[in-house]
């Protein structure tokens, strides 16, 4: 299953979180068919089982373990259970992420901490615990951005908040971790049908304005991601760090 010269993964682990649906099961899937490792991270034990499962079916070698990222302890308790197991990622593919839309002045404390708390802090909770098991040996982060790191989207401000500052967050830590060999960069993914993006694409009307203002005149489709997520975490994007790579069929360019 693995891949070839700069795009060969094989002999890195990589852990995927939010890894149990929609963009993580995908980026997980196709970093395994590129001869990687999987670490599989997400609330939902039952669906990550599911997804181990197809990996081994494909040929690929997969673990699946509980994780709250907007928990340090859950996060620094994955990690004990790693060093335990004997398993050490080289590669971080930080996923896990959430949205409610919400007219801005409805939005609640306990809306704008559940958002921010698992898009921006628990990517930075996993992060962290990721540099520091590393302990100075090299690897590569890869975040999970979106078009909401760049434009404004209405209905959504805590999400585009916490997509904003996970794009500043990963050029910051590529600045500060570049002296211990840890690249850090970002995907911002355009419109993807998901779960999470469903109430979007339901809304009467949307689907037809948006492909207007998509130049490709198409949604993307989740294999889409995965060549940018094999480029990043790859030998090929050796001197590449503190970027967002945006996959949206040409949407920031044409604005």
């Amino acid at each position: 299953m693995a891949g070839t010269g700069l795009f060969d993964l094989s002999g890195e682990v990589v852990l995927v979180t939010g890894a149990s649906r929609g963009i993580g099961a995908a980026l997980a899937k196709g970093l395994a068919a590129a001869g990687a490792e999987i670490v599989l991270a997400a609330r939902s034990e039952a669906a990550l089982a599911d997804v181990a499962a197809q990996i081994r079916a494909a040929g690929g070698k997969a673990h699946a373990y509980p994780l709250d990222v907007a928990t340090s302890a859950s996060v620094d308790a994955l990690f004990a259970r790693l060093a335990e197991d004997g398993i050490a990622p080289s590669i971080l593919v930080n996923n896990a992420g959430t949205e409610e839309v919400a007219p801005a002045l409805e939005v609640t404390d306990a809306l704008w901490d559940k958002i921010v708390g698992t898009n921006l802090k628990g990517a930075f909770n996993v992060a962290r615990a990721f540099a520091r098991a590393r302990g100075g040996v090299p690897g590569a982060i890869v975040n999970l951005c979106s078009l909401a790191s760049e434009v404004g989207i209405p209905t959504a401000v805590p999400y585009t908040a916490s997509k904003s500052g996970l794009a500043g967050m990963t050029r910051a830590l590529a600045v500060e971790w570049a002296t211990l060999g840890i690249r850090v960069n970002g995907i911002g993914p355009g419109y993807f049908r998901t779960e999470m993006t469903e109430g979007f694409f339901a809304a009467e009307g949307w689907q037809q304005a948006m492909l207007a203002k998509i130049p490709q005149r198409r949604f993307g489709e989740l294999d889409d991601l995965v060549g940018a997520a094999i480029f990043l975490a790859a030998p090929a994007s050796a001197y590449v760090t503190g970027q967002i790579l945006y996959v949206d069929g040409g949407y920031l360019a044409s604005i």
